[in-house]
């Protein structure tokens, strides 16, 4: 435990209403001790830091100027969040923060009414915000009322798609609206892409001093409640200058770039913006991620996301690990692929470093591309490259994956072309809970016709499956791993090539077979112990493939004993729904065979850890053991029941 900040002028502050009461000299103490708070709190628990460092100030100015919750403050993806939570009444509670039972990393509905709207995945907040202007614009009620509508989203996550299609609405419907556009250079990875450069262009393309020595000649052009704003936040005549055409092309007004940790230029900009704007307004602000922290400040990646670390000097408590990463194990099996195979090529949507692409750009930084947040574009992208002749590995997390799913059927699946999907973080995910977790890739995918899907049960099983994919050119082909540790097995020096559709046993038994698709072998393996134990001796079989399936594994299970259990980390209608169709096609069914199927429940877990998580998914050892007895009809107490 690291000892606590003082903070006599933030312990004021109960709720946003409080700020108002305060001077602007009291609202910069605010901001100090908020951004002490903050590295306090993630020094307890871990988790997102950069981000919210790098809006202190913001969030101080957002919250001092509008009237929360009755003015809709949208964060866009809301990991930058915690010290706006800590505004918000929910100070007492954000050591709890990604913990069970304890706050949500993201803004969440169900959690306060200052978050109108939960995020999680980037570029949705222009569009909801947009949707509350024109709610309260057409007589739409919630509790607090509707005020102003404002959307915080960052360079990285104005890159998607999303982002641009909802500005280019507002700026057709011309409603009062407002988006800060928080421009740190950073996501989760440096931003790329011409709209980064853009930006770049927009602060550097004169030097700010030119600006600030034309700004006191400037004043007299602007209307008379602009005036004094501009003398305090002289950056907001740069527009003037160099322009927010873009922006200002899709119907906005645009104001900026101004300093984004400096209230003397957001508080008046801010305060002008309030009492003037008519239509759909975009706020430029230049932030520094995991500005005021050292360690964070140097980090790579802006202290994206951290464990628990030392305040004092930035170390995080990570426990050794005895067995390599399923991201660092794909991203090695990938560059041995690729070093024998010039056709290979890696694609990823601003996430190089979380799955592992960042060592395959190091060594073939032609081959490798980062697209931005865009992974309609990625899968899109991913399917020309295999039209081309390339053999392209498009690595997505799984929950990302899910936003790019009509390009996955139309642009691959029916074209039938060789795309190689990397799933990162199947399954469940621990504290970034619901939103994240990977639960639904193995369901739509296997039903697309002509795609094969595998599930990695260790990193040994991950590098064959990279090495499967790496050779397969007959259609699209996706293989699936956890986030974390492997299992520490013995890993072989190069992946061998899988026989498409082929799994394999793993312990002959009776009476009770459990077939398992994916990395809860492990736990079924642990079950058929505690089976033996009883006496009874099931057979354990790994899936390695939904689809196609392995038929005469399936069927031969199925024929040779009383019962059969799939054992699968997926929603309903993934790999155990198309084993049942398989018996229901071939009358297996009516020889009496007791079919069970255990998946993921059909509710949205929230964060805890990954073991928790699967006690609630009752997808452990023991849960496996009682639904095998129950197929069997036989007691705890070993008796038929």
């Amino acid at each position: 435990m690291t000892d606590r900040p003082q903070t006599p002028t933030l312990d004021r502050v109960n709720s946003p209403a409080d700020l108002k009461s305060l001077t602007d000299a009291d609202l910069r103490r605010v901001a100090d001790e908020l951004r002490a708070e903050t590295i306090s709190a993630v020094s307890e628990t871990g988790g997102h830091l950069g981000a919210g460092l790098g809006v202190v100030e913001l969030t101080v100015a957002l919250h001092a100027v509008f009237d929360t919750p009755r003015d809709k403050l949208i964060w866009d993806v809301s990991h930058q969040s915690y010290p706006h939570k800590i505004l918000t009444g929910r100070r007492d509670r954000i050591r709890s923060i990604r913990q069970e039972g304890g706050l949500s990393g993201f803004t969440k509905r169900s959690e306060s009414p200052y978050d109108p709207f939960g995020a999680a995945h980037s570029s949705t907040s222009i569009s909801a915000a947009l949707g509350f202007a024109v709610a309260r614009d057409l007589g739409g009620v919630t509790p607090e009322g509707i005020g102003d509508a404002i959307a915080v989203i960052g360079d990285g996550a104005m890159s998607a798609g999303m982002a641009f299609e909802a500005m280019n609405n507002a700026g057709a419907l011309k409603k009062r609206l407002i988006v800060i556009l928080n421009d740190n250079e950073m996501s989760i990875a440096p931003p790329v892409g011409a709209l980064s450069s853009y930006l770049s262009r927009l602060y550097a393309g004169a030097p700010f001093q030119e600006f600030k020595a034309a700004a006191k000649g400037a004043v007299s052009l602007l209307p008379p409640p602009f005036q004094e704003g501009a003398k305090r936040a002289k950056e907001l005549l740069k527009s003037m200058t160099v322009g927010g055409t873009l922006f200002e092309e899709l119907g906005f007004s645009y104001v900026g770039p101004i300093d984004g940790h400096d209230l003397d230029q957001l508080l008046p900009v801010l305060r002008t913006v309030k009492a003037r704007a008519t239509g759909p307004m975009l706020i430029h602000v230049i932030t520094r991620k995991g500005k005021g922290f050292a360690p964070a400040e140097r980090a790579r990646d802006g202290g994206h996301a951290t464990a628990k670390f030392d305040v004092a000097t930035g170390q995080q408590h990570k426990a050794p690990s005895n067995a390599p990463s399923y991201t660092r194990v794909f991203a090695d099996t990938l560059l041995q692929e690729a070093a024998a195979d010039s056709r290979i090529c890696a694609v990823t949507a601003a996430m190089p470093d979380g799955t592992g692409l960042n060592l395959f750009a190091e060594r073939y930084p032609s081959r490798c591309f980062d697209v931005g947040i865009a992974e309609q574009h990625a899968v899109t992208f991913s399917a020309g490259l295999a039209a081309g002749g390339m053999r392209p590995f498009c690595a997505i997390y799984s929950t990302f994956l899910q936003r790019g799913y009509d390009q996955v059927v139309h642009d691959v699946a029916i074209q039938r072309l060789p795309v190689r999907f990397a799933i990162d973080r199947a399954g469940l995910v621990g504290a970034d809970g619901a939103t994240h977790a990977g639960s639904y890739d193995t369901a739509f995918l296997a039903n697309l016709p002509g795609f094969v899907v595998m599930a990695a049960a260790d990193e040994a099983e991950l590098r064959h499956m990279v090495a499967t994919a790496a050779a397969h050119d007959a259609g699209p082909i996706a293989f699936r791993f956890p986030r974390g540790e492997g299992e520490g097995v013995a890993m072989p020096e190069r992946g061998e090539v899988l026989e498409i559709g082929k799994g394999r046993v793993m312990r002959e038994g009776a009476r009770v077979a459990l077939l398992s698709f994916g990395t809860r072998l492990g736990e079924t393996l642990k079950a058929a112990e505690a089976l033996d134990a009883r006496g009874i001796a099931p057979t354990v079989a790994d899936a390695r493939f939904a689809k196609p399936l392995d038929r005469d594994l399936v069927l031969t299970l199925a024929r040779n004993h009383e019962a059969l259990i799939t054992i699968e980390e997926g929603a309903i209608g993934g790999f155990g729904s198309h084993v049942a169709q398989l018996l229901a096609e071939e009358g297996v069914f009516d020889t009496g065979l007791r079919f069970r199927s255990m998946v993921l429940p059909d509710i949205f877990i929230d964060q805890a850890s990954p073991r928790a998580m699967y006690d609630v998914a009752a997808l452990n050892a023991a849960d496996i053991e009682a639904r095998a007895l129950d197929a069997l009809g036989v007691t705890r107490l070993g008796k038929r029941a």
